[in-house]
């Protein structure tokens, strides 16, 4: 019998084509609450700079919109970019969450910018840094949450609280620094996958147990794209390829609505790029979505799956997680329970 896979959401609260942040955070807290109810165990918010087509900068905001609209899934931040922010500030915010919405709040934390050198800048981040302090920095951010603090420097409030930490990342640096301090880890296979084999290898066999974790819990994400029929599915993806492509291109823009086909739009170049970083996905009808999360669970044996569908159409978003969930809790089924480890 296999274990269980928990669940999860990921969201980029995209602003469409037409739209404005006003109408991604109403569309993000109305799949929140839809989210709860069909048994996602958490949903997460990512930190992203000078993106036109996503609105969660201020995550932590974000994060307590959603909360504030809920009332059992756990909320989080998929992730925090530690790199832009002092580690008192960042302890300070989720000190507040985590009072406001106690049991429920995670903080997932990585590496990386978030943004480019003018998005760094205007974010006030020591240029003259690196990724290189980020040990460092989680190690600060983790001595707030403690019951005694360093230098007689608190966080109020945050002192003595449970945040529970989880670390991102799509390298084997993010892999081995979890499995060194016993905390989970989740990896960004959804856009950068090259790396996932090797990183989940490494972060399951260097794995120290911790006071939090005594055993290595694994999160990969991936690309749902679930409609009634795998024609409509592979076209709602094409909004996802046209992100991607004006990313690859240095052109980001707002979420486009699906077209018929990429075929005249990209070069080949671009198409096989794009479908490397595409390619932990799942785009089709109910049954071939089950399909695909079967190959890439059979392949990463994650114990978690955090799912994510840059969706133009609301409604068709709503459909495409709905179908996941279902996906998701006959696999368990079949696996032999409809419960789910809960980290």
């Amino acid at each position: 019998m296999k274990n269980p896979v928990t669940f999860s959401l990921l969201d980029l609260c995209p602003i469409v084509d037409g739209g404005t942040a006003a109408r991604s955070f109403a569309n993000t807290r109305d799949l929140a609450q839809h989210a709860e109810r069909w048994g996602y165990h958490r949903y997460w918010l990512a930190e992203h700079h000078n993106i036109p087509g996503i609105a969660s900068a201020a995550t932590s905001v974000v994060i307590a919109h959603v909360a504030e609209a809920t009332s059992t899934i756990r909320v989080g931040s998929g992730g925090i970019m530690l790199p832009n922010h002092a580690p008192l500030v960042i302890a300070e915010q989720f000190g507040t969450l985590e009072s406001l919405y106690p049991g429920r709040i995670d903080l997932g934390v990585g590496r990386a910018p978030g943004g480019d050198g003018r998005t760094a800048r205007a974010l006030r981040r020591n240029l003259g840094s690196s990724g290189d302090t980020f040990p460092q920095d989680l190690a600060e951010l983790r001595s707030y949450f403690a019951e005694t603090q360093p230098d007689q420097v608190r966080a109020v409030p945050g002192q003595g609280l449970d945040v529970p930490i989880y670390l991102l990342g799509s390298s084997d640096f993010g892999a081995r620094l979890a499995a060194e301090l016993g905390l989970p880890y989740a990896f960004a296979s959804h856009f950068a996958p090259d790396y996932l084999a090797v990183a989940l290898a490494l972060y399951r066999s260097q794995f120290t147990p911790s006071a939090s974790h005594d055993r290595p819990h694994a999160m990969v994400g991936v690309n749902v794209f679930a409609a009634d029929t795998d024609d409509e599915a592979n076209r709602l993806f094409t909004s996802l390829q046209m992100q991607f492509l004006n990313l690859v291109r240095g052109t980001p823009g707002k979420l486009r609505p699906p077209v018929d086909t990429m075929e005249g739009r990209w070069n080949p170049a671009e198409r096989d790029h794009i479908q490397r970083m595409t390619r932990c996905s799942a785009v089709g009808s109910p049954e071939m979505v089950r399909q695909k999360l079967e190959v890439i669970l059979d392949a990463t044996e994650a114990d978690e799956l955090i799912l994510t569908g840059q969706i133009y159409d609301h409604a068709a978003r709503l459909r495409s997680f709905e179908i996941a969930a279902g996906v998701m809790a006959d696999i368990n089924a079949a696996r032999g329970t409809s419960h789910v480890r809960t980290q």
